[in-house]
Order: structure tokens, then C-alpha cells, then sequence
């Protein structure tokens, strides 16, 4: 008997897909079928500021919900933290699979620490729990409104000091070539031991991403969830401080993902959602 599709709402950035894909393995370990469909949100749609001022819960949620509940689709996969704390009576949590760190963490171009930083640093986050909590700790820095996936952010972190040594070991190189001197000549002799082209194959892939952006605002540190990190694939690639708890309380449900169907549709009552996911 060929077993239906289930079919979940996911929405499109690439952190929510990873999610995703992590609900979607789960079920095909249990033989089923599974497509994921993006669908864009409100949250998508409009800046942070103005969520914000709206005072809007569930911009992320609720397009995806709604999905469910017409009966297009079978399920939704959302982050913890972006849920509201009521859900549509026609809806149920399906399951909650396992946690990754919920720590919030500093990310800086050098490895600074937030003790480190210099007097009136500025600290990118869109976040207002998060700027609360810098200015705690730190009043003297300077938060400034932070936009765009996981990939993005750190891209704009680290694109102006990577554009700048670039542009050094260019110069560098064009100084040597004018004095007569080859790149293998000189390697070692400079202030770089590295030509540019070398020093470009050492990068990372996002460094080396970073690299081709336009900055439009300078940050000396940026906060991001750790777990986006880690489901983003960057964990690896960059250094962090982690912030500790105590003093940087996460969002509620920060570091969670969490799957939820219609109560009424039998089709999805009889896929294994709730046996699969949840985890203790």
C-alpha cells in the first residue's frame, strides 16, 4: 500500500529549513513520506522595527498555521521562541524534538570578549531583550539595529575587516611588484607572510562570502542565538563567546523547534508526528 505524503509548512531562510529538515529526517526514519512547502510570513514581509511597534506576536506563525488549518497542508514547523502562548483551538503541538543550546552569544571580527570591547563599541542586534541586556552589563555601547538570516549577519560583521586586509595585502603586493620583487621572493619578508590568493584560500567560506559585501553600518560585535549558529553550519567557522545565562536570559523556547497539525484531519492524526519527535 503506497503511504501518503505529508506535506509541512516550513518558512524559506535557511535556518527554518534546517529545522525543517530535521523533522522531515525524523519521519523518514519511520518509512513515511515528507515534502516540505515555504511559505512566507509576515514577519518576512515587513522590518523589525515595525514588529515591534505593532507589538505583534506570531508575525513568524501565523501564515503557516494558517495553511494547516485550511487543510493545504498537513503540518507547520516553527522555532520555539517566534510561537505565541496561545495557539488556534484547531491546532496541536505534534512534538518538540531535541533541544540545542539556548544560550545568546557575542560575536566579534577578533575574538574580543564583551568585557573587551572598547568604550561605546557597536553592538548589532534587533533584538530589544538583547539590547536591554547589553546595556546592563555594558551602558556605554552603542546598539545599532541589526537585519537578515544567520549567514547575513555574520557576513556584515566580518565584511569591513576582511575588506581592509585585503586591501593591504593588495597594496602590499603592488608595492613588491614596482620594487621588482615576485610574490615567492618576498613571501615571509613583509608584513604578510601570505600573498592575497593564498590568503583568500585560507579563509572560510563565510569569510571569504563576506568579502564581496557592501557595508553600509561598521559593528565591533554582533548577538546572535547560539543554536542559530549551530543549525546554520557556522559554529565551526567563527569564534564566540557564549553569554552566560545568568546574566543573558534567553527567549522562551530559544533553541527549539516545534511541529503542530490539525486535530480534525484524520490524515494527519494517523501520521507518526507525535511518536517521532518528541524528546525527553
Amino acid at each position: 500500500m503506497t503511504t501518503r505524503t505529508v506535506r509541512l509548512a516550513t518558512r524559506g531562510s535557511s535556518l527554518a529549513l534546517r529545522q525543517a529538515n530535521e523533522v522531515k529526517t525524523a519521519l523518514e526514519t519511520r518509512r513515511r513520506s515528507v515534502e516540505l512547502v515555504e511559505v512566507e510570513t509576515k514577519g518576512d514581509q515587513i522590518r523589525d522595527e515595525l514588529i515591534h511597534r505593532l507589538g505583534q506576536t506570531g508575525a513568524f506563525v501565523r501564515s503557516l498555521d494558517e495553511q494547516v488549518m485550511s487543510g493545504d497542508l498537513d503540518g507547520a514547523v516553527h522555532s520555539m521562541k517566534d510561537m505565541p502562548t496561545e495557539i488556534p483551538d484547531e491546532l496541536i503541538v505534534a512534538g518538540v524534538p531535541e533541544r540545542t543550546r539556548p544560550n545568546d552569544v557575542l560575536l566579534t571580527p577578533n575574538g574580543l570578549t564583551l568585557d573587551n570591547l572598547p568604550n561605546e563599541a557597536v553592538v548589532g542586534t534587533s533584538s530589544l531583550r538583547r539590547t536591554a541586556q547589553l546595556l546592563a552589563r555594558r551602558p556605554d555601547l552603542t546598539v545599532k539595529p541589526l537585519r537578515g538570516n544567520v549567514d547575513t549577519r555574520v557576513k556584515k560583521l566580518l565584511a569591513p575587516s576582511l575588506q581592509r586586509e585585503h586591501e593591504r595585502r593588495l597594496e602590499e603586493t603592488d608595492t613588491d611588484n614596482e620594487d621588482g620583487e615576485s610574490d615567492s621572493e618576498n613571501a615571509g619578508s613583509g608584513t604578510h607572510d601570505q600573498p592575497p590568493q593564498e590568503w583568500f584560500d585560507s579563509l572560510t567560506e563565510i569569510e571569504r562570502n563576506a568579502l564581496g559585501r557592501e557595508v553600509d553600518t561598521e559593528y565591533d560585535a554582533i548577538v546572535l542565538a547560539e543554536a542559530g549558529l549551530i543549525r546554520s553550519g557556522l559554529s565551526h567557522q567563527i569564534d564566540f563567546h557564549r553569554l552566560p545565562l545568568q546574566e543573558f536570559i534567553p527567549a522562551p523556547g530559544q533553541g527549539c523547534s516545534r511541529s503542530q497539525h490539525s486535530k480534525e484531519k484524520p490524515q494527519t492524526r494517523s501520521t507518526p508526528l507525535s511518536t517521532t519527535l518528541p524528546h525527553e
